[in-house]
């Protein structure tokens, strides 16, 4: 029987080579592959063929969201195992409309994330259990989908003019949109909405 092949896309280079070397000590699994950005995840699933894709969430150049979405839209047959340190309710429920078979935190014990790799491959779901109870209790995200392209905007520090430019609004239209994500989130302040936002995983990562 063939070894599973595996994708490794981290940008902490120490973290990606201490996945490879842990998953490389399991006999039917071979890491053929390792990207530090998520813009290179799909062009390397292109040329090396795996049969599991590790994630990061947060990744320069493309996060790890937006790659899986790729990822699928390549139809190269690849499954997508998300591998994260923010174990966010709202990012698994992001990670698994964009097509991943599984949620994992980062410091999952090294044979437990072996398993996660053979069921992923499998075609089985794999989520870490804290997470999808946290999941389950929180709900979805209040924000409406302008609100959340207003805060995501908003994220970078700039000024109200700023973001309506950006977004083809206006100004006043930008403040109420604000406040009211202000207020859904139960926030006293703009940067407190996006902190709270993003910890929740209403906002991609940045």
């Amino acid at each position: 029987m063939s070894a599973i092949r595996v994708l490794l896309a981290d940008d902490q280079a120490l973290v990606r080579g201490a996945l490879a070397a842990l998953l490389s000590m399991e006999p039917d699994l071979d890491v053929v592959v390792e990207v530090g950005r998520g813009d290179e995840v799909v062009a390397a699933a292109r040329e090396h063929r795996p049969d599991v894709a590790l994630l990061d969430v947060e990744m320069p150049g493309l996060d790890g969201l937006s790659a899986a979405r790729d990822l699928v839209a390549a139809r190269l047959g690849c499954r997508i195992l998300m591998v994260t340190t923010f174990g966010r309710p709202g990012y698994l429920k992001q990670a698994m409309s964009a097509g991943a078979s599984g949620f994992v935190v980062k410091d999952t014990p090294a044979k437990q994330l072996a398993d996660a790799v053979r069921r992923v491959h499998q075609g089985l779901r794999v989520v870490d259990p804290a997470l999808a109870a946290d999941s389950l209790t929180q709900g979805d995200s209040p924000l409406t989908e302008r609100e959340t392209d207003v805060l995501r905007a908003a994220r970078d520090g700039g000024t109200v003019a700023d973001v309506a430019r950006e977004l083809f609004l206006s100004e006043g239209t930008v403040r109420n949109h604000l406040s009211s994500a202000i207020g859904k989130t139960g926030a006293r302040t703009r940067a407190e909405a996006v902190r709270v936002a993003v910890e929740n995983g209403w906002l991609p990562p940045s």
